[in-house]
């Protein structure tokens, strides 16, 4: 009895760890390759969750998983992709708008397939639809313009379920913008704003293409002070490594131009009155990707940096 006692206290006062690999070690087939798969499916989670500085050094990622490893230089690929697609909605928007022509065949198809309406919901556009349309046109580009010719990329790298995420998401951004254009005027840009075209400009449209400029010059700015912390005082680069960033919101967040980014759609959903339900879930999913995204660069920072700013937020100045 007294050994048998003994076996029971001793197993049960061992670490989790300890009795866990003894459980390995005395079962090596099925529970080592548990062991294993669980780890695997670990491994995935934070590939598709993290990109550039924040993902798992090389040497610590199977090298499996590094097959499906891009650089994440090929952002530019989502902006040239969005100028080009989001261009045509836009021409398409205009002449439907100014000169009242109807959309054409293949449009008003797929926009029918997202939203269960029939053709003839789209023979009248909203002025809010065109407003929209241009502003994500106008970001689009300018986003394509830093990626070119502003940042500076490291050696850094997406999955490609990311890349090939971000090659469709801009196509289906340009169809929610028309899809929520004809939605019920509970959950849409004020379909009773129909007439001339100046007389359907309203104070939200202003409101929100000021929000949109301010914006955007905020975004501009924190990734042009990003570019500079690999550039000498003439603009050549001497270095790619990464480094604390100081000025403008850097001084208050780690991530002021993901902050700028949620304020860009923000400033879209102004654009459709505060309105419309479907931007506003857009916006919702712009919130937690950029949010996660702050946090994982923010934890990022402090780790490698012991002098790295305790004030600084992540993402919303004295809030997150």
């Amino acid at each position: 009895m007294s050994q048998i006692f003994v076996f029971q206290r001793n197993s049960f006062t061992k670490a989790p760890h300890s009795v866990a690999r003894e459980v390995v070690e005395s079962r090596p087939g099925c529970c080592e390759d548990a062991w294993r798969s669980s780890g695997d499916v670990e491994q995935v989670f934070q590939d598709l969750i993290r990109y550039g500085k924040t993902k798992r050094p090389l040497e610590q990622r199977r090298a499996v998983l590094r097959l499906l490893d891009v650089p994440k230089r090929w952002f530019w690929h989502f902006y040239a992709i969005s100028v080009l697609w989001n261009g045509l909605l836009f021409i398409l928007s205009f002449r439907a708008v100014i000169f009242g022509e109807a959309l054409p065949e293949f449009l008003t198809d797929i926009l029918g397939f997202l939203t269960g309406c029939p053709p003839a919901a789209w023979t009248e556009l909203p002025l809010t639809v065109l407003v929209l349309q241009a502003l994500l046109w106008v970001h689009s580009f300018r986003r394509l313009l830093e990626c070119l010719l502003v940042s500076i990329f490291s050696d850094g790298m997406i999955h490609v379920v990311q890349y090939a995420f971000g090659l469709s998401y801009y196509i289906f951004l340009g169809l929610t913008v028309l899809c929520a254009g004809v939605s019920p005027p509970t959950d849409g840009l004020l379909r009773d704003s129909t007439g001339p075209f100046l007389s359907q400009l309203t104070w939200y449209h202003i409101a929100g293409v000021l929000l949109f400029i301010w914006a955007s010059l905020l975004q501009h700015r924190s990734l042009s002070l990003l570019a500079s912390l690999r550039t000498n005082s003439s603009g050549k680069v001497e270095t790619l490594a990464h480094r604390i960033p100081h000025g403008g919101w850097f001084e208050l967040v780690s991530c002021p131009h993901y902050l700028a980014e949620l304020l860009i759609y923000t400033a879209l959903g102004v654009c459709c009155g505060c309105c419309s339900l479907t931007w506003w879930l857009v916006v919702l999913y712009i919130f937690c990707n950029q949010a996660l995204a702050a946090q994982l660069c923010h934890e990022y920072y402090q780790r490698t940096f012991k002098a790295y700013p305790c004030h600084r937020k992540a993402f919303i100045p004295l809030l997150l």
